[in-house]
């Protein structure tokens, strides 16, 4: 298909370091299909970054973070031929689209997304004491989707309502300019979410319920021999509960023997067989579906310079893609208008000026 024609794709993540399985199911599956069929772009997220952590040294961390987590990307399959991986920070446009979106929604509107309150949580804010850059992380994350003009966006369910958000925006920019911005629509995952190993909420770095893309066998081992089960099966004779069991829901995310599965399940609820079984068997599942990942991985970790090149001809595209937003932004906008009047102006008076001397 004709890059021209295809429809743009923005996705990405904050680079907090390496990703783990919630990222791949979530977001990162998704974005290996489509790169095929869209004109797929893959930010960097570091300003975001800075709304929960804007300390030098942790933006100094970062710069690690980023490229654990672009090798991640490339060794599942994210392949920088059709998707254009690029650092948010180093884009002049998202910061000058930014500063007009913010004029386009109310402060109402900002306060009232879930995630928002999630978000503070989890960095452990106080309520009463929210950066203001916190609050408007939904119209930062505008800028990144609009300065694409992208017309999809693979996110998970928690980010679902700020897509919506982006979509008002985008709306309200058409009906008092022109229409310049499609209105993007959000593409959720087949497992928006995948539970953490402690079975008490999504997998996330925060509480450290993860599985990592990058670790060893033996690790991964030692993680789901620790995983939660049914609490309230004391004996592998006891029947136990399959629903919300963490187990069986990794067991049916990437488990392709569906028949063992489903047998499992039948043998798990007859008391048949123990959870040290499944979970050996599920330990076995995951470093199979892991093994290529971590392969690939070590490949381009030894490929030095590899990733920043990358992530520099990335960055060079969409400087030059985003530039032509912003120029058509404030051409319908009208607001260069004011300044082309000055400067011919005060042109003209210096080359009089100039002349008469």
């Amino acid at each position: 298909m004709d890059q021209k024609q295809r429809k743009r794709l923005l996705t990405g993540d904050r680079p907090t370091g390496l990703l783990h399985l919630g990222h791949y199911v979530g977001s990162v599956k998704n974005r290996i299909a489509l790169q095929d069929s869209y004109e797929c772009f893959v930010i960097i997220a570091d300003l975001h970054v800075l709304t929960t952590k804007p300390k030098k040294e942790q933006i100094l961390q970062m710069r690690e973070d980023m490229r654990m987590m672009v090798l991640d990307y490339l060794a599942c399959g994210i392949d920088p031929q059709k998707s254009t991986i690029y650092l948010q920070s180093a884009t002049p446009a998202v910061y000058e689209m930014n500063l007009i979106f913010e004029m386009l929604i109310s402060l109402n509107r900002l306060t009232g997304l879930p995630s928002l309150k999630e978000m503070a949580r989890n960095a452990h804010l106080d309520p009463e004491n929210v950066p203001f850059g916190l609050v408007g992380y939904p119209v930062l994350q505008t800028a990144d989707i609009l300065m694409a003009c992208a017309e999809l966006v693979p996110v998970g369910k928690d980010n679902e309502a700020n897509i919506e958000l982006a979509r008002d925006i985008a709306r309200r920019f058409n009906q008092y300019y022109g229409e310049l911005f499609p209105l993007p629509a959000p593409l959720l995952s087949d497992v928006p979410t995948l539970i953490g190993t402690d079975g008490q909420g999504k997998m996330s770095k925060s509480v450290q319920n993860c599985i990592f893309l990058s670790d060893d066998a033996s690790t991964v081992e030692k993680k789901v021999r620790g995983m939660y089960t049914d609490p309230n099966r004391i004996h592998a004779d006891t029947p136990g509960t399959v629903e919300d069991n963490p187990v069986f829901i990794y067991h049916d995310v990437f488990n392709p023997d569906r028949a063992e599965v489903e047998e499992f399940k039948t043998l798990y609820r007859a008391g048949k067989v123990g959870d040290v079984e499944v979970k050996n068997r599920l330990t076995t599942v995951l470093n199979q579906f892991l093994d290529p990942i971590r392969e690939r991985r070590r490949l381009f970790e030894e490929d030095k310079g590899l990733v920043e090149q990358i992530v520099y001809e990335g960055t060079m595209k969409m400087i030059e893609i985003s530039n032509a937003t912003v120029k058509e932004m404030r051409s319908a906008m009208g607001l260069g208008g004011a300044w082309n009047k000055i400067s011919r102006i005060a042109r003209e008076r210096k080359k009089a000026v100039d002349t008469s001397v």
